[in-house]
């Protein structure tokens, strides 16, 4: 008995191992049979038994065509027998996508990240007056921000201007603004989830109306 044990390294590969090995024999057996009718015939309980194995599909559109196109897969598309629906090609089935074209950015300052750059392309687009101005300013407070979570010494506004004037290809110049920009530790200062709270003698209040428990309906 020890001797016609077999090891599954030995034996016939699955083309599609969820369904196992019975359902590749029986397959495998409808390519011998001689007689196109016989095959036929098997095929169709091939089909019902696939089925029967993903009942949870049987509701999803196009399940039958999926398990047709399964068995000639399964037999390595030397399956002769009429299929409700077109056959598929082995080389169909071998056929590669074309590889998807991956945007490459390669920024000069990485730190602030593509978001900063597409938003000086849009203000680039602005024409010039005061929400124009605006953005430029919301622009390079946010690039302060960025800077500063890569660096955390503090950053001169003529720093950040540059840098906003070399990313705009010269189209936004506040290099020689006299506006200043936020403080470096107002934008750095994280916010507790409740908030701050009033404490004496390092002991916070207590029982007052700003503390009163919520009514939970």
């Amino acid at each position: 008995m020890i001797d016609d044990l077999e090891y599954n390294t030995e034996r016939e590969h699955l083309i599609i191992p969820e369904y196992g090995r019975h359902m590749q024999k029986m397959i495998n057996y409808a390519k011998s049979r001689e007689t196109k009718e016989e095959r036929d015939k098997l095929a169709k309980a091939i089909i019902s038994v696939m089925g029967n194995m993903q009942p949870h599909l049987r509701d999803v559109p196009d399940f039958q065509h999926k398990l047709w196109d399964q068995l000639f897969i399964m037999s390595n598309f030397e399956l002769d027998v009429d299929s409700p629906y077109e056959i598929p090609t082995k080389e169909i089935y071998e056929e590669r996508p074309d590889p998807l074209k991956y945007p490459q950015n390669f920024p000069k300052y990485r730190f602030y990240g593509n978001n900063i750059k597409t938003m000086i392309d849009v203000a680039n687009t602005w024409e010039d007056g005061e929400l124009k101005e605006a953005l430029t300013y919301t622009i390079a407070n946010h690039m302060k921000k960025c800077f500063l979570n890569w660096n955390k010494d503090t950053v001169e506004d003529d720093v950040i201007f540059g840098h906003l004037f070399e990313l705009s290809k010269g189209k936004i110049d506040l290099r020689n603004s006299k506006e200043e920009l936020s403080d470096s530790t107002s934008l750095l200062r994280t916010k507790t989830k409740y908030g701050s709270t009033s404490k004496k003698g390092g002991h916070s209040k207590k029982n007052t109306p700003s503390n009163r428990q919520r009514k939970r309906y």
